[in-house]
């Protein structure tokens, strides 16, 4: 039986009404995020003004999850709550992954010296929880949205490098990649053209998988004051 090439498998995979169904919920997700200041009536509610006269409402149909202790309505909160934590998983996972690759594929494609010393300083930062790690680097960058997403950048790309240096080198030895070397391949370009590809499926699902982690590990910064400010409706 001939192996499905990677168009194949993609056609295979985006050929289940399972995966555009979930493609469908994640745009309309997105696209209410992006939308939240037209969406509602309450947009200054959701940028976090109070509104007392209006506090601990019950789900009804001006607001349709109810309103919190100071009077915002919840749907309102979570529009543009939304807005802060998408932006705040793309920067991070965004960076994390230029630098996990640039380490992993550096490393997993050289040996050697440079890959025994980018994998001690990768386990170094893997020794730490994501959050505790992130809480030591926010309290010494200070806080804000910007520390926050460098931290959380410096906490993530960990992993992102050991998977693909261990992607790297289970390919590293194949009798396709000896032979580019053989007949004079730059190692610059056999690690953009045969390796890196290789770790691009694994390293995409796990980046998928981040989003929430990331997001909640936010939460936990801004819960103890150092995580991004609340929502604004300037953007």
């Amino acid at each position: 039986m001939r192996a499905r090439s990677g168009a194949g498998r993609v056609r295979a995979v985006m050929g289940r009404p399972a995966v555009w169904l979930s493609l469908l919920l994640l745009v309309g997700l997105l696209l209410a995020a992006l939308c939240a200041p037209w969406l509602t009536p309450y947009a200054a509610e959701g940028a976090g003004l109070p509104n007392m006269a209006s506090k601990l409402l019950a789900p009804s149909f001006d607001h349709p999850f109810g309103t919190d202790e100071m009077g915002r309505d919840l749907l309102a909160r979570l529009l543009f709550g939304a807005r802060t934590s998408l932006l705040l998983a793309a920067l991070v996972i965004g960076s994390s992954l230029v630098m996990g690759v640039v380490v992993g594929l550096a490393a997993g494609a050289s040996g050697g010296w440079l890959d025994e010393t980018a994998m001690r300083t990768t386990d170094i930062f893997l020794a730490f929880p994501p959050l505790l790690l992130a809480i030591l680097l926010v309290a010494a960058l200070g806080g804000g949205f910007t520390s926050a997403v460098l931290a959380l950048a410096l906490a993530w790309w960990p992993f992102y490098a050991v998977l693909v240096r261990g992607q790297v080198v289970s390919v590293r030895g194949q009798p396709y990649i000896e032979a580019a070397h053989a007949i004079g391949v730059p190692p610059a370009r056999i690690a953009r053209r045969h390796l890196l590809p290789n770790a691009l499926g694994p390293l995409l699902v796990q980046a998928t998988i981040d989003v929430g982690a990331v997001i909640l590990v936010a939460a936990g910064l801004s819960f103890i004051g150092l995580g991004p400010p609340p929502p604004t409706a300037d953007w």
